[in-house]
């Protein structure tokens, strides 16, 4: 919808249901089968926003869950955020803040005095707080800092030296540690009686006097075992820890290879610095499986609130490439000019060849980044890969060859023409397989990222050995003919 065109629309949403603005609290009235927030509802809110009704507007939006309050915030048109922000008042809470769209975010931030950006990363975990205002330019940065608590303050710098898309970055520093020699009882007290503990967690930390971690204990074991059974018999040896400079990428491998609720994170001197929690992991695997598909197909970002250049600069530069690519399997084309001129129905069928194959090499694209992602692929396993991609390809070049020579024979009549095209699109397939798994192990070989750059190579190498296998083979074949 236009920004331009949004009251207008409201109204005539409005008009459409008179019966929203008495029972637009209701919970089927906010949300349709999908869990999305209604158009009518977000009307609703909005209509009474413009009309300066702010009771209205709190009345409609307070039993939203803060993930929803941020759907809300994001679906107001840009030119109205700050109204709708301002009208809700602390209903917009920094949770909420902690699920807005990024650029949706920024955008609200910039609006808003450091002391109030400072307000609202208090009231989050470290890892929340640090995402809020990770992205500010380095001066509204520092005037956020500068008017935080000194102990908030000191948890962001530290998390802020670290690398970005780090386990530093994302862990949480509130979390609950105890000491070996302390008995289940000191445990269950000290968890009653303390005040500043973190209010969500899942396992207690049993740390050695160095502060190294050395085990743990869930929170159902505490509560069952008698209060004076030591936590060094009862706590959990192994464990999996998080090197605070891991990316965030590999974490997130590790809590779901090993199935993980949280993780100790520990700096190089094997120290507990922090923790991380399996709804962070979340975000994370949602966050770099949508980045890998949008690195394929070169469309940057791939956000809806991101702005039209940023758009733009990102998806050109791929699409000049891809002109490139293109030129040069036009190149190929020419090569067999006098060929397709004693046949035209070769280039008819020509780009049938080249499109099958490049389907093909996708296919096996987007397995082998996919492995690489998820460490299914490794060094004793990557020739194994390959061959196994090559028998795929050749069994799928095989059953394509047939289907589009016997058809191409029976339409033209030509079982030569046939046969040259049955051939060309084995010999593409299989080409396409080996380029689909090769392509992205050699990026990932040389330390790149195989889901940046290998569709283009790949387009390339299906779309000019099609053309040049099935009209190099129909000049070997001696075809001509008007056919």
């Amino acid at each position: 919808m236009n920004e331009t065109d949004a009251s207008p629309a409201r109204e005539a949403v409005a008009a459409d249901d008179p019966a929203l603005a008495a029972d637009a609290v209701a919970p089927e009235s906010r949300h349709d089968e999908d869990d999305r927030l209604k158009p009518e509802y977000v009307s609703a809110v909005l209509d009474a926003v413009e009309a300066g009704d702010s009771e209205r507007a709190r009345e409609l939006v307070a039993p939203l869950h803060p993930a929803d309050v941020a759907d809300l915030i994001e679906l107001t048109p840009a030119d109205e955020r700050a109204d709708v922000i301002a009208a809700l008042g602390d209903l917009v809470s920094g949770e909420v803040f902690s699920e807005l769209n990024d650029y949706v975010r920024d955008d609200v931030i910039e609006e808003m005095e450091p002391a109030q950006v400072a307000e609202l990363a208090a009231e989050l975990d470290t890892d929340d707080a640090v995402a809020l205002i990770e992205d500010l330019e380095e001066e509204d940065q520092q005037a956020v800092l500068d008017a935080m608590e000194p102990e908030d303050r000191a948890a962001i710098e530290s998390a802020l030296s670290y690398p970005e898309e780090s386990a530093g970055r994302l862990m949480q520093r509130d979390l609950v540690a105890v000491p070996q020699h302390w008995s289940v009882g000191q445990v269950i007290d000290y968890l009653r009686e303390a005040s500043a503990l973190t209010t969500d967690f899942w396992e207690i930390f049993v740390v050695d006097e160095r502060h190294h971690p050395i085990g743990s204990c869930q929170l159902s074991w505490v509560l069952t075992c008698p209060r004076s059974v030591s936590v060094s018999d009862v706590m959990k040896r192994e464990q999996t820890l998080i090197p605070v400079d891991m990316d965030q990428e590999e974490v997130a491998l590790r809590f779901q290879k090993y199935a993980l609720i949280s993780a100790a994170v520990v700096d190089p001197t094997g120290r507990l610095v922090g923790m991380i929690t399996v709804d962070d992991i979340l975000h994370i695997v949602q966050e770099e499986a949508g980045e890998d598909i949008l690195r394929l197909s070169g469309a940057g970002d791939g956000d809806i609130n991101e702005p039209v250049m940023d758009s733009y600069k990102a998806r050109v530069r791929w699409l000049l490439s891809n002109l490139l690519t293109a030129l040069l399997a036009s190149s190929v084309i020419r090569l067999f000019e006098g060929t397709i001129e004693q046949m035209v129905a070769l280039a008819t069928l020509m780009p049938i060849v080249a499109g099958v194959g490049g389907n093909a090499g996708s296919q096996t694209m987007a397995v082998t980044v996919r492995a690489l992602a998820t460490n299914q692929i490794t060094a004793s396993n990557t020739w194994r890969t390959i061959f196994r991609e090559m028998r795929v390809a050749l069994l799928n070049g095989a059953t394509v060859a047939v289907v589009i020579g016997i058809g191409v024979t029976l339409v033209f009549s030509n079982p030569a023409l046939g046969g040259v095209i049955a051939a060309a699109m084995l010999t593409n397939i299989v080409t396409a397989g080996l380029a689909g798994a090769a392509i992205p192990l050699i990026f990932d070989r040389f330390d790149a990222d195989p889901a940046v750059a290998s569709s283009i190579f790949v387009t390339m190498i299906t779309d000019s050995m099609g053309f040049f296998a099935f009209l190099g083979l129909a000049t070997l074949a001696g075809l001509t003919g008007g056919a």
